[in-house]
């Protein structure tokens, strides 16, 4: 049974919204290698739409970093009501996406990530298909943008610490399961 993993940089002051503008300095070469030894556990991406049309237009041109090289390899899986073709190895989700990440989850196989706390998290979390939140606090302020969550009825996030991890540029990774 493969499990889903949500992932998100998370700025001191709550901010997940373009985490490339604020966050890649600290997405130095441990934490790539980091990055690089979880996506290796995965055999699919999840994203919703917006994250899908932002990352699928920068990072197939990325080459020759192995995290990179893996996550453009990996199958991606699109949410998404609005798009009607995807490329960069997706699929786009059809029918109720519950019900299909309920089926690939029941399924042998690596894990499922998704990167970004999104509107498909109050999906993921009403129908409790989250395995675990991957959250990686980073020691920068961004002083404006979408928050941790805000997208989340507040009494679906009942969460447990499970396990940490410290990196030595400051960022840490706080792991928990949903409750």
């Amino acid at each position: 049974m493969r499990k889903l993993i949500v992932g998100s940089f998370i700025s001191l002051d709550g901010v997940i919204e373009a985490p490339m503008d604020w966050a890649s300095p600290f997405f130095d070469e441990e934490a790539k290698e980091h990055s690089y030894q979880k996506a290796g556990e995965a055999d699919f991406f999840l994203l919703g739409r917006v994250t899908y049309e932002m990352f699928s237009a920068r990072w197939p041109q990325v080459k020759g970093s192995k995290y990179m090289d893996r996550m453009n390899g990996l199958k991606k899986l699109v949410a998404s009501r609005s798009l009607k073709d995807v490329s960069w190895n997706a699929s786009l989700i059809e029918g109720d996406v519950a019900t299909e990440i309920a089926r690939t989850k029941q399924q042998a196989g690596g894990d499922i990530l998704k990167y970004g706390v999104s509107n498909l998290d109050q999906t993921l979390l009403v129908n409790k298909l989250v395995d675990e939140y991957q959250l990686s606090i980073v020691p920068t302020r961004v002083g404006h943008g979408k928050r941790a969550f805000q997208d989340v009825d507040p009494s679906l996030v009942k969460l447990e610490l499970v396990n940490t991890h410290r990196f030595k540029n400051g960022v840490i990774t706080l792991t928990y399961i949903p409750r």
